[in-house]
């Protein structure tokens, strides 16, 4: 079994996070094939990763501008029989890979979803709910305490058969960030268009398989926060009405049903003795569900007005077999290579 390692980025900003979570991929116990960076629609960087990312094929977005298009242009020259993905500002564990392909040994699984811990460039905030640090795109408490079932990964560390974008299609082009609009869900979308059309395939969770997502200072914002929170609401309203309410809100519901009010319990038991930091955890779960769910409210209402088009924003569900045949793409060696790349 062969693997590719696709790294997407747009923001200069990040340079150096980018070449960090391209050296952790090159000191893997078990090396990828091949690394994959798709720079999205931004000519200085791609012009610096082609000459300075060694060992990584370098490319520009060739689909539309935002996450779901790189990743799909990822898989479109990708090469492995399983594709993984990392975040341009994550690390991996030494360990990463092998123990996020592992347990592929069986036929059954279709994609694997690893451990994403946060990479404070601040001190650890006591204040921020960990059941809320999805809003920070890291592994949150709600998700299985043990390996097991998965409804979809988190997208900053995933791996996912070849197979599956075969079937049916790439990640929507019309979910998924865009610049900096908190945007997301593809990944769910595309679990689920594939469980539903194979249900015999899972995808599961390998809390082993660690990754590193930095935070920088300026996510730990109120404002941030409930933009972050209202964003997700109105991604679930298109998700939903992509895949239905059933499926699109399952993982949801649990999470509501039985997860926030655990977290939220402890944090009041925890105010005799941590008074400031408990109450800020008790009121940001509160206000964060109450900005999500009425971002899942408006959502629903826009998209009665204006339904997603599917064929105007072309979310990727056709057959993506005369896409998955590799075009040329260079593996940065000199600089005449990096040129012919840019050039194309």
């Amino acid at each position: 079994m062969t693997v590719s390692v696709v790294i997407c980025s747009y923001n200069s900003d990040r340079w150096h996070d980018l070449a960090a979570a391209v050296r952790s991929c090159a000191d893997q116990t078990r090396p990828p094939d091949q690394v994959v960076v798709v720079i999205d629609h931004n000519e200085p960087l791609l012009h610096r990763a082609v000459l300075e990312l060694e060992g990584a094929v370098v490319l520009a977005n060739r689909f539309s501008r935002g996450l779901s298009g790189a990743r799909n242009t990822g898989i479109a020259c990708s090469t492995g029989d399983v594709v993984a993905f990392l975040d341009d500002d994550a690390y991996a564990d030494p360990q990463w890979l092998a123990n996020l392909v592992g347990p592929m040994a069986d036929p059954s699984v279709a994609g694997v979803g690893g451990w994403v811990l946060p990479h404070w460039e601040t001190a650890r905030p006591e204040w921020f709910p960990e059941a809320f640090y999805w809003v920070l795109g890291c592994s949150y408490v709600g998700l299985p305490t043990t390996d097991g079932h998965l409804r979809n990964p988190i997208g900053a560390n995933m791996a996912i058969r070849r197979r599956v974008f075969r079937s049916v299609g790439g990640f929507a082009s019309g979910l998924g960030r865009i610049g900096k609009v908190p945007l997301g869900c593809e990944e769910t979308e595309l679990c689920i268009r594939y469980t539903g059309r194979f249900p015999d395939q899972e995808f599961v969770l390998a809390r082993d398989a660690v990754v590193h997502h930095r935070v920088p200072a300026w996510r730990l914002t109120w404002h941030y926060f409930w933009t972050r929170c209202w964003a997700e609401g109105i991604s679930k309203a298109a998700v939903s009405s992509l895949v239905g309410p059933a499926s699109g809100l399952a993982a949801e519901r649990h999470y509501l049903a039985r997860s926030l009010p655990r977290a939220y319990m402890q944090s009041v038991r925890s105010l005799p003795r941590h008074p400031r930091s408990a109450s800020a955890r008790a009121g940001l779960m509160v206000t964060g569900t109450v900005c999500a769910a009425v971002g899942l409210l408006w959502g629903r209402m826009a998209l009665r007005v204006s339904p997603i088009d599917t064929r105007k924003d072309d979310l990727g569900l056709r057959d993506l077999d005369h896409l998955l045949q590799p075009f040329e793409a260079v593996d940065v060696a000199s600089e005449a290579d990096t040129r012919a790349s840019v050039l194309r």
